[in-house]
């Protein structure tokens, strides 16, 4: 599904449409008192009663569908309407009385994102769906360049490796540019040597010619506002390099580039809500391949800041080539520097695959992410840079070593490794995600996901709206 399709599910005003009603447990009973007998009666021969994400078709004269009552949570849950559209008719239905702005946007939001699916691959697309009439009080731009940024992410995710190459990465992010009059430069291959990028390229040139490493480098904006840049992990494959996974662990490396996908999905909604920032996006993409070529074990690699890496791993990569996006970015001193990456299976055994790690160096940005996050429904937690584990990443013969040999603490080691590449006066938050779904909800269906990117839409709006 491309990412305008997503919101084909949200249609304008239908005179025919069917009214549909969420209700709450405790409402139910007050709705039914003011129907007739015969809708008392049906609610009741149904065993209707308002279960969250059920669904009652309530019968009208000459055998038509007269409305549909569907059940909420007690609880605010912005995907409570993503449960209706896979349990009605292809229909279009409307909501019988306003809800709050917030809550209409959530519903919106949740039906459009209920009809996406990932069939680029199939010939056929799958059955007519059920469509909803915009709400009255819905913020349609804020809930368009959100579902078309999830859309983007999941699309750009799911896509295979074969199809999805730092090449093609690079044509998605050129497309994007495109899109909003951003500026994309490439360096491509040995243009990284050239320009100061060694860890970016030590990583890639194990791949094959045509998966030659590069750095994407977009920027937009008037560049005198402040600057915000966001640097994303675009390893578009990873076999672990000479350290070879398992083929059980190397199954969905395809998403081992979710950090890329995610700050082009933030970079989407920040221009299209034109926010008063000169925005730079930098993906360093690469496949971690096995060849002659490859980085090996204690090989020691330069940085583009200077400092120098003992491989200690080579299925350690990602933290390799952010570093070399970190030092360019933080050279510039941008207002804020943020960070997105499938990082580290530590930080999914700490809070499981739904819930993002978030490193800071700065309080109030931390606080600013999760509060944003809470109100989304899109909660982080936060792990801290905890300086005694600095020691964990020493090397004997370099600067750092990219893995410890310790197996304890290993999230925080690798954002402890990104900090040394951040200068400490800037504002900096690093992202550990899974960016995948093991299986499948309403509104999100299995395979690429993506995730806090309303959080952090409304912590860089709130700066420089």
């Amino acid at each position: 599904m491309t990412e305008e399709r997503v919101l084909e599910l949200l249609v304008e005003t239908d005179d025919i449409a069917t009214d549909l009603v969420p209700l709450r447990k405790g409402e139910l009973a007050g709705w039914l008192g003011g129907q007739p007998a015969a809708i008392r009666q049906w609610v009741e021969q149904t065993g209707f009663k308002a279960e969250p994400g059920s669904v009652c078709l309530l019968p009208g004269e000459g055998g038509v569908l007269a409305g549909v009552l569907a059940g909420l949570p007690d609880e605010d849950d912005p995907w409570a309407f993503a449960h209706f559209p896979g349990k009605l008719p292809a229909r279009t239905f409307r909501l019988a009385a306003p809800l709050p702005a917030v809550q209409e946007d959530r519903a919106a939001l949740a039906w459009a994102l209920a009809g996406y699916s990932f069939d680029r691959y199939k010939a056929r697309k799958g059955k007519e769906q059920p469509r909803l009439v915009w709400p009255r009080a819905a913020d349609r731009a804020r809930v368009g360049r959100c579902a078309e940024a999830v859309a983007l992410v999941r699309n750009l995710i799911n896509t295979p490796a074969a199809d999805m190459g730092p090449a093609e990465l690079a044509a998605a992010a050129d497309a994007l540019a495109a899109r909003f009059g951003a500026r994309c430069r490439v360096i491509v291959g040995d243009g990284l040597l050239a320009e100061n990028y060694p860890a970016i390229h030590a990583v890639g040139r194990g791949a094959a010619q045509n998966r030659r490493p590069r750095l994407i480098d977009l920027a937009w904006g008037d560049e005198r506002a402040p600057k915000v840049t966001l640097v994303g992990k675009g390893v578009c494959f990873d076999t672990g390099g000479l350290d070879l996974k398992p083929s059980s662990n190397m199954k969905l490396m395809k998403k081992d580039m979710g950090g890329a996908a995610h700050v082009l999905g933030l970079a989407s909604m920040i221009m299209e809500a034109g926010l008063k920032l000169r925005l730079r996006v930098l993906i360093p993409a690469v496949e971690n391949s096995v060849s002659g070529e490859s980085m090996r074990p204690l090989d020691v690699l330069a940085t583009r800041k200077g400092l120098t890496v003992e491989v200690g791993n080579t299925d350690a990569e990602g933290r390799l080539i952010l570093c070399d996006a970190l030092a360019e970015a933080a050279a510039e001193k941008p207002a804020l520097l943020i960070d997105i990456a499938t990082l580290t299976g530590a930080a999914r055994s700490a809070l499981g695959t739904d819930l993002p790690a978030l490193f800071s160096n700065n309080d109030l940005l931390a606080a600013d992410i999760l509060r944003n996050g809470e109100a989304e429904g899109e909660p982080l937690w936060r792990l801290p840079l905890h300086k005694p584990y600095r020691r964990m990443i020493d090397s004997k013969v370099a600067d750092l070593t990219n893995a410890s040999d310790s197996p304890h603490a290993g999230a925080i080691t690798a954002a402890l490794f990104l900090q040394e590449f951040v200068e400490p006066d800037i504002a900096w938050a690093h992202l550990d995600i899974m960016a995948w779904n093991g299986a499948g909800r309403p509104g999100r269906p299995e395979g690429g996901e993506a995730l806090a990117l309303k959080a952090l839409f409304a912590t860089i709006a709130q700066r420089f709206a």
